[in-house]
């Protein structure tokens, strides 16, 4: 009986590290209508995200977040990883997985830049909200498929911002990241949607 059930927890463990593993070829499992609502807000949160740039930029003159990364570092802000998004190890439930993740830590971040100024405030707001939304809806869709993990991801330790100036330094940071995060998201939902 011992060996029946551990052979069919192995099965199981096998099928599941199979399914994980499979690369996503140019068809997906995915609802058509669920990638074209992901395309569109992950335009939106681009376009949030360049709004708050460059407002950073208009109002503190901190216009160049390659010249802030020693400061990210000292700071804390942590990057989402996309390794399963990438052209070269595109993973369906790996990248959802991912990309919610890193919604979700998106979202502990711009909650850490809160009170970054007044004039910025609103802008701020709807990317939070925008992201929020678009985390709710990959998660969805990840329960629909049965492929949601049991416990969903958690932000971690966000960093801890002691001035006006590292809470700007900061939000240029994650601005910046988080464009380079949609970037790479964007790519891999437009595989998705080829037929």
């Amino acid at each position: 009986m011992k060996l029946t059930a551990l052979q069919l927890l192995l099965w199981h463990s096998a099928l599941w590290m199979v399914q994980e593993a499979t690369p996503l070829g140019p068809t997906s499992s995915l609802p058509q209508s669920f990638l074209l609502k992901c395309l569109e807000q992950v335009r939106k949160v681009q376009a949030d995200g360049t709004a708050l740039q460059e407002r950073l930029c208009a109002a503190h003159k901190l216009c160049h977040p390659e010249e802030l990364v020693l400061l990210g570092h000292a700071l804390g802000i942590p990057q989402a990883p996309l390794s399963s998004c990438s052209s070269q190890a595109l993973q369906l439930m790996g990248c959802l997985r991912q990309l919610h993740s890193g919604l979700v830590l998106y979202q502990g971040l711009l909650q850490a830049l809160a009170g970054i100024s007044p004039e910025l405030a609103p802008t701020l707001d709807m990317l939070q909200l925008d992201i929020t939304d678009f985390a709710i809806n990959i998660w969805q869709q990840m329960e629909d498929v049965g492929m949601a993990p049991a416990v969903p991801p958690t932000q971690g330790t966000m960093p801890t911002f002691t001035s006006a100036f590292q809470r700007r330094a900061g939000g240029t940071l994650v601005a910046s990241n988080l464009q380079s995060f949609l970037e790479v998201a964007y790519r891999a939902l437009r595989h998705f949607t080829k037929p």
